[in-house]
């Protein structure tokens, strides 16, 4: 007799999001211009000027905004120094980098739901990136120590930190009214995320 599968408990709020994200993270992966075959090094440095003129106003937004959770400490996974530094080290000066354009259009970060909804996209993400990292390594030779550190920006311990996110958000109580504004919150970022990039014209 066949043993029966042990099923696996997923959180609500870890279900709303996969279910309400979906779409839009299928749809702005397939835009996503790492794959394409007309991908060169200085088309890879203007989408990582795209990528930081969405995180550093974002991780700005969310240090200010009074909303992350007391108990989770977000300085360990900020990421805009660290697409600074690539930028740099790809040639980007300072002065361009401070003079380049800044998303404006940003979700509304008011309530821990609302950070954790914000977190959950710039996490997964990061997670993706270990995919997109082996692809621009074998494609243009870039590595974390030669431009490309943002997409291997934990490293050995990518898994395990997601791991403890999906934890840390999976053990939060929760009422429905905010695993809502969770999922809200990380739908708006997918959509501002692309209408960024799309206005940057870096999208496939």
């Amino acid at each position: 007799m066949q043993a029966k599968a042990r099923e696996v408990y997923v959180p609500p709020v870890l279900q709303d999001l996969r279910a309400g994200t979906a779409e839009l993270h299928i749809a702005l992966e397939k835009r996503l211009p790492f794959f394409s075959d007309i991908l060169d090094t200085p088309a890879f440095v203007r989408l990582m000027q795209a990528y930081y003129g969405f995180y550093q106003p974002l991780e700005n937004a969310l240090q200010r905004s009074g909303s992350v959770p007391d108990d989770f400490d977000l300085t360990p996974r900020l990421k805009t120094q660290t697409l600074r530094s690539d930028l740099q080290t790809l040639g980007v000066t300072p002065q361009i980098l401070e003079n380049q354009p800044f998303c404006d259009q940003l979700p509304l970060i008011d309530s821990n739901a609302a950070c954790l909804g914000v977190l959950y996209v710039l996490e997964g993400a990061t997670l993706g990136g270990q995919i997109l990292r082996r692809e621009i390594s074998a494609r243009l030779g870039l590595e974390a120590d030669n431009g490309a550190a943002f997409l291997d920006i934990y490293g050995a311990a990518t898994g395990r930190r997601w791991r403890d996110f999906i934890e840390y958000l999976g053990n939060r109580p929760m009422a429905a009214t905010e695993r809502e504004a969770v999922v809200q919150a990380a739908q708006t970022t997918f959509s501002c995320f692309e209408r960024w990039l799309e206005s940057r014209e870096v999208l496939a």
